[in-house]
């Protein structure tokens, strides 16, 4: 995750002749950074989450998609950082590609570290990352308010648990991933675009 040439997994996985998916070539990031979530329906339907940080898109794919009740706990995948251009990318990813299928943009906005923001903790999202624990505020459209992110076991393991914090934004009776399938973006659903 994240560091020099992050994006050198994501390039050698994909034929850039054959997928419109973004190459990766604009490397800045924005000075607050943005979160992405899009739905994907490759092999299995899942939400891939995604956060900038240093200038590209930590990724994690969640099969059950993001919840606001703070009493779930959704299993989170980490997958290869993605470029920033990949946070407005829909369209379909062909046949032979890897994660073939349909994606829309389900929900984006800019988020902030809560870690940074304690006293007693400062932590980089980087630091962040390496510990195993984020701790974010969300301004989505669909989702907002504050997420963790803890990875289950020690370094190395590839599981993380995101977790709806406890807050004013907390409602453990919506249910925006089945009720809200559509693209923030383009207002499209995944079948819409077959």
């Amino acid at each position: 995750m994240s560091g020099k040439d992050s994006l050198k997994t994501y390039r050698e996985k994909r034929d850039f002749k054959k997928t419109a998916e973004p190459s990766g070539k604009r490397k800045s990031g924005s000075k607050k950074p943005i979160f992405v979530i899009q739905k994907h329906d490759a092999s299995r339907l899942h939400y891939d989450f995604r956060l900038e940080v240093d200038g590209v898109l930590v990724s994690w794919a969640v099969p059950k998609g993001p919840s606001t009740d703070p009493r779930d706990k959704r299993l989170a995948v980490p997958t290869e950082d993605h470029p920033l251009e990949y946070g407005d990318f829909e369209g379909i990813i062909p046949e032979g590609e890897y994660g073939a299928g349909t994606v829309i943009v389900w929900d984006t906005g800019l988020y902030r570290n809560l870690r940074a923001e304690k006293e007693d903790d400062g932590a980089s999202m980087q630091k962040a990352l390496e510990e195993g624990k984020l701790e974010i505020w969300l301004e989505g459209k669909k989702i907002s308010g504050g997420y963790a992110l803890i990875r289950t076991r020690k370094k190395g393991d590839e599981r993380w648990l995101l977790i709806k914090m406890k807050d004013e934004r907390a409602n453990a009776r919506r249910n925006p991933v089945s009720t809200e399938p559509e693209s923030v973006i383009s207002g499209r659903t995944l079948e819409d675009l077959l």
